[in-house]
């Protein structure tokens, strides 16, 4: 099952189990019937048609596995990819991306802006001094710093630019470490 219908799943469970608590106490019941009066008579519930309101009611009696085959359903005949945990708001801006990125043909060798710089091997007697130096880089404890050397080759850093990598690279090779930018 999906992150989407999981969501709907509990959001219909927890609807579910308020409103059986809801029918034990009568007088619970009778406060919150005056509260749904006011909510159905707001204007959100006066815009809504007699037809999406037996849809609600129907939706409303649905058993959990009920409600996710209904979402399961509804996805594949209306055609609507999964989301990711971002959820709309992150997946709206890509969305269009991808749709630009199939009309245009891919520009002939881009140069690459961005590296990533991984540490792959180290001088035994200099493991101090780029443990230190890995400290200051990624802002790592000593602890985590001697870790990281020791479980090498480890990515330090991505989506670096050109010139920093270059920078880290120059500066752990003085050291004694062999790094390379990808």
């Amino acid at each position: 099952m999906s992150v989407p219908c999981r969501y709907a799943a509990r959001s219909c469970a927890r609807t579910l189990r308020s409103s059986s608590s809801l029918r034990a106490s009568s007088s619970f019941l009778q406060s919150t019937t005056s509260s749904t009066q006011r909510r159905h008579n707001s204007t959100e519930a006066a815009a809504t048609s007699p037809k999406i309101a037996g849809i609600v009611d129907q939706i409303s009696q649905l058993t959990l596995l009920e409600t996710a085959d209904l979402v399961s359903s509804l996805k594949s005949r209306l055609n609507i990819p999964d989301m990711p945990i971002g959820g709309f708001a992150a997946a709206a801006p890509a969305a269009p991306a991808v749709a630009e990125e199939a009309d245009e043909p891919a520009p002939a060798a881009q140069e690459k802006t961005l590296f990533s710089v991984k540490l792959t091997a180290f001088d035994a007697g200099a493991k101090a001094k780029v443990i230190k130096e890995v400290k200051n880089l990624l802002g790592l404890s000593l602890v985590d710093s001697k870790k990281f050397v020791e479980s090498a080759p480890k990515m330090m850093k991505e989506a670096v630019p050109k010139d920093e990598a270059e920078k880290i690279i120059a500066t752990m090779k003085e050291l004694g470490a062999t790094v390379v930018m990808d």
